[in-house]
């Protein structure tokens, strides 16, 4: 084997490769890998945190909240505001492109409302599992603080608009001309993997809900209505939790609604 040859051959076939796919790839990775080690809660509990021994789950509720307003604020700023940037200054395109806009709003918003109404009934009943309602929300203070509940949503509404963008904005978009419908593929792996470590129910939806948000967001060209989607289901997951924990009524049928509404 010539080394040499070998050398000048690979670097003939990267010169051919296309740039924009290569930095999207290229890009997603670097990010997600700095999100991990460093805008993550676990970077903020050992590294900036004054009390970095503290477990999250002996934190002080401010300490706690603290910590997710860092990852959420910390992944807002790597997952969207970087790519938003590339695209505008690298690639010279308009965000629009890329999902930041209307769209086909009268398909999304039916297919928003639809999916909705379909998750709040799942969540419903899943929620009902004290393996699951255990686990949210994941700020645990918030269960008995209404104010934190809903500076942490706020946070996470962010978090989430970010989220969106690198996958079904940034890759899926800056993908679609190389790879077509493919793209949707492409972009629930990274996604799915992303889930490990969470229930394993939510974990095996995110597989139908990456396909089905990238489809969506391909059909209406926008990302809107996948946050709104989104972001709901994580609400609702997280106030059903709330209110079950609250009330103590984990049942699935009429009666358990009607006691939550009451115990109020």
């Amino acid at each position: 084997m010539n080394f040499r040859t070998e050398l000048k051959n690979l670097l003939v076939i990267i010169k051919g490769l296309d740039k924009k796919v290569v930095i999207v790839f290229i890009s997603v990775a670097v990010l997600q890998t700095i999100s991990w080690y460093y805008t993550s809660g676990r970077f903020y509990q050992t590294a900036i945190s004054e009390s970095p021994l503290v477990s999250p789950e002996t934190a002080s509720p401010e300490a706690e909240l603290s910590r997710f307003i860092y990852w959420f604020l910390g992944d807002f700023g790597l997952l969207f505001l970087i790519p938003a940037f590339i695209i505008k200054f690298f690639f010279k395109e308009k965000l629009s492109q890329y999902g930041l806009r209307k769209g086909d709003y009268t398909f999304g918003l039916k297919a928003s409302g639809f999916a909705l109404v379909l998750m709040l009934v799942i969540v419903w009943f899943i929620s009902a599992l004290s393996s699951f309602s255990e686990s949210y929300p994941t700020l645990s203070s918030a269960r008995d603080d209404w104010n934190m509940f809903f500076l942490f949503e706020a946070a996470l509404l962010l978090y989430m608009l970010a989220w969106e963008f690198i996958w079904r904005g940034f890759m899926l978009f800056g993908l679609e001309e190389k790879f077509n419908y493919y793209t949707v593929l492409v972009q629930m792996l990274p996604f799915v993997i992303l889930h490990n470590g969470k229930p394993v129910l939510e974990t095996f939806g995110a597989i139908l809900g990456a396909l089905m948000l990238g489809v969506l967001a391909l059909r209406t060209r926008s990302l809107y209505y996948g946050i709104i989607i989104h972001f709901s289901t994580l609400f609702s997951i997280d106030a059903i939790s709330i209110l079950r924990y609250r009330t103590g009524e984990y049942g699935t049928g009429l009666n358990s609604i009607l006691n939550i509404i009451r115990n109020l």
